[in-house]
């Protein structure tokens, strides 16, 4: 099943260089799975802090940038596309592997204890 994904920067302000993040949603049903990270994952790159955050809106999948409701900062749109595969029910401590496809991010994405990895296709398949 194809479902959009997203990668967001997360600022402080609008302007800020201070205190940025990058927000992972995976679309679901009636919300995103969203996952906070500190840095971008690199394809065949080493793995990036994975921490769960509460699950996002969909609006998220359709915005270029945003101001964060409740004053929690700005959102800017880095990287968006489909993924193929399905996401393990919530609460369940499952790894979770999907091909994303994207404008400049191509592979597949790992997470599993807190890390994310993003494979290339080439090297998922021969593992």
């Amino acid at each position: 099943m194809k479902k959009r994904w997203v990668l967001l920067e997360h600022r402080s302000s609008r302007y800020s260089l201070n205190e940025i993040h990058f927000d992972l949603l995976l679309e679901e049903e009636h919300d995103c799975r969203t996952w906070r990270l500190e840095d971008l994952p690199k394809c065949d790159g080493p793995p990036v802090e994975a921490l769960a955050s509460p699950p996002h809106n969909l609006y998220w999948l359709e915005r270029k940038e945003s101001v964060v409701s409740g004053g929690r900062g700005w959102a800017k749109r880095v990287e968006g596309g489909i993924f193929i595969g399905c996401l393990p029910l919530r609460g369940h401590q499952s790894q979770i592997a999907v091909e994303l496809v994207g404008d400049s991010i191509s592979g597949v994405l790992e997470i599993k204890n807190n890390l994310c990895n993003l494979v290339s296709l080439e090297k998922f398949n021969c593992i």
